[in-house]
């Protein structure tokens, strides 16, 4: 399984890394609309469709995020849509949260797969905009929720428990626990002050989204960080809660060692959107 993992992990970083940082955002726009498609294929698979549907799913959020590009929306602003999206995204995730799995039972199919449809077609339309503002600022998004992943990880291990007993969501994730998402908390402002230390002795003409956050204010850059930390978990338990119900491990099998491509992208559905929010309001 770990070597697995690895060759899996190597090749994704071999595609995904050089057209990360290409000259032109294009080549990474059309990479990830490619994982997009194959995440609205596992979105209809775990809505219970059958084959036909569920390639149907996969070419439906292809159309849909081909037609933002077509658009032109790849390079607009669209403060108005990423507020929509962000409160859309605290607001339905925390009433599924409290609804619990039983809760997601009750939506009838007919209401949660263009849902979710729409949710992947809005986070590559938020990934693509953040890669048109540059590689670094891309970037450190992603790093924000990678970082909050692993701290919460090892923090979890080391003392999840000790403090609180009670875990975060026994019901829907019962590894993940307060200790957790502290770490994770802890390790993203650490990631955060150093790339606002990188950005200023490298003198980058393009600023990270954490040298945006802190040109608003220590106040204001600590509680976007906090924000966006917890919405990472509330993406990673939302895809959790979903995965119960549809009584499935992984959302797919696609990326060997790792599952699914929405098991690598649940925790980034909430945030990139969210930071395009914060872009927005900080305009």
């Amino acid at each position: 399984m770990l070597k697995q993992r690895i060759i899996t992990a190597l090749i994704l970083l071999a595609l995904l890394l050089p057209a990360l940082f290409a000259s032109q955002p294009e080549p990474f726009a059309l990479l990830t609309l490619i994982l997009i498609a194959a995440g609205a294929w596992e979105w209809g698979r775990m809505n219970g469709l059958g084959r036909m549907a569920s390639l149907l799913s996969g070419a439906l959020g292809l159309a849909g995020c081909a037609a933002l590009w077509w658009g032109g929306w790849m390079t607009q602003a669209t403060g108005q849509l990423w507020l929509l999206t962000g409160a859309a995204w605290v607001l339905l995730g925390a009433w599924m949260l409290l609804r619990g799995v039983a809760g997601w039972a009750h939506w009838s199919v007919a209401l949660r797969w263009p849902l979710g449809l729409l949710a992947l077609c809005l986070a590559w339309l938020a990934l693509a905009q953040a890669r048109w503002l540059g590689s670094n600022f891309l970037l450190s998004v992603l790093v924000l929720v990678w970082a909050a992943d692993v701290f919460a990880y090892f923090a979890g291990r080391g003392l999840g428990g000790r403090w609180i007993k009670a875990k975060l969501a026994s019901s829907i994730s019962p590894g993940k626990t307060w200790e957790g998402v502290a770490g994770g908390m802890v390790g993203v402002v650490l990631v955060s002050l150093c790339w606002v230390q990188a950005d200023r002795y490298f003198e980058l003409i393009i600023p990270s989204f954490h040298t945006r956050l802190w040109q608003q204010g220590a106040w204001f850059w600590l509680a976007a960080l906090v924000f966006m930390t917890a919405m990472s978990v509330v993406g990673d338990l939302v895809e959790s809660l979903i995965k119960r119900s549809a009584g499935v491990k992984d959302s797919s099998g696609l990326l060997p060692g790792h599952g699914g491509v929405l098991d690598r992208v649940d925790a980034l559905l909430p945030t990139l959107p969210l930071a395009m929010m914060l872009m927005a309001w900080t305009a």
